[in-house]
C-alpha cells in the first residue's frame, strides 16, 4: 500500500487527484491532504508514516519547496504544477518527477509505477549500505534524496538545529542525519567523538586545541577552518572534556 500525502489548496482539485489515484490503483491510500505550506510543515515536524506526497507548488503562504526546506523530510515528491519555470526547483529538493497541468490518468499511473520501481531499488541499497558502514566504521548521510557513505574518519563535526542533525566532512560539505545527537552520541564514542555541548558532537581527529572562554567554559579551535561554528564546551562538559583531550 502506498501511503500518500496530497498537498493542494483548491479543495476541488485535492477531491479530484484522490478520486483519480484511488481508481487506477488500488494499492493507494490517501493519509492526509494538506492546503498550505504551514499546515505541511506541522504535519512532517511531526511522526508521520506517509511513503509519497503529490504536491502543488504555488500555495497561500508560499511555494511547497519551503516545506522541505524547512523540515527534515526524506518523502520523494512528484510536484504537480502548470508552469514549466519551477522544474529545477523541484529536482533540487525531493523532487522525482514534474507533472504539468492537466494530469490525466496516464501520467499519474506513470509517476506511481516509477515510485515502486524507485523505492525497490532504494530500499535494497539502504539495506547494502547500512551493512556496509556497520561493517567498516562507515556511516550513512543523505545529500538531497541520496544516501552517502563518509568514513567516521572524514566527519568533523555533528550538529543539530531546529531539530535537525547535520554533519560537516573535513572539505565543509554539509549532510543530513537521521539520528539524533544522543543517538550518534552512545554510537560514535569509542570512535573518538566528544558531546561538547547540546548541540555539537566533535571528532578528537580534528581539535587543534582550546582556550579559557568566559571563565568556567572552553572554546575550541579546529584543524580545519572552513566552517563558521564556533565551538564552545558548556560548563558541565569542561572538566571532562579536558581529561578526555589529555587522554586521547
Amino acid at each position: 500500500m502506498i501511503r500518500i500525502v496530497i498537498i493542494e489548496d483548491e479543495k476541488l482539485i485535492a477531491e479530484e487527484l484522490q478520486i483519480r489515484l484511488k481508481a487506477i490503483s488500488d494499492d493507494v491510500q490517501i493519509v492526509q491532504t494538506l492546503s498550505s505550506v504551514a499546515q505541511a510543515v506541522n504535519y512532517f515536524s511531526r511522526e508521520h508514516n506517509t511513503d509519497l506526497v503529490l504536491s502543488d507548488i504555488q500555495l497561500p503562504d508560499g511555494l511547497s519547496f519551503d516545506i522541505f526546506n524547512t523540515v527534515s523530510c526524506k518523502v520523494p515528491v512528484i510536484f504537480i504544477t502548470g508552469f514549466e519555470r519551477f522544474i529545477i526547483n523541484a529536482f533540487e529538493t525531493n523532487g522525482i518527477d514534474y507533472l504539468l497541468k492537466p494530469v490525466d490518468d496516464k501520467d499519474l499511473l506513470k509517476v506511481l509505477n516509477k515510485y515502486k520501481m524507485l523505492s525497490q531499488h532504494f530500499f535494497k541499497r539502504q539495506q547494502f549500505l547500512q551493512t556496509f558502514a556497520k561493517d567498516k566504521k562507515r556511516m550513512v548521510v543523505r545529500k538531497g534524496m541520496m544516501n552517502v557513505v563518509l568514513h567516521l574518519e572524514d566527519i568533523v563535526l555533528f550538529y543539530t538545529q531546529n531539530k535537525i542533525v547535520y554533519a560537516i566532512d573535513k572539505e565543509g560539505k554539509k549532510y543530513l542525519c537521521d539520528k539524533n545527537l544522543t543517538e550518534l552520541e552512545k554510537e560514535l564514542n569509542e570512535a573518538g567523538f566528544f558531546r561538547v555541548n547540546r548541540q555539537y558532537l566533535l571528532n578528537a581527529e580534528y581539535i587543534k586545541g582550546y582556550k579559557q572562554y568566559e571563565k568556567v567554559k572552553l572554546m575550541v579551535d579546529l584543524e580545519i577552518t572552513d566552517t563558521d561554528h564556533v565551538i564552545v564546551v558548556s560548563q558541565e562538559n569542561a572538566p571532562s572534556f579536558r581529561r578526555w583531550v589529555n587522554e586521547i
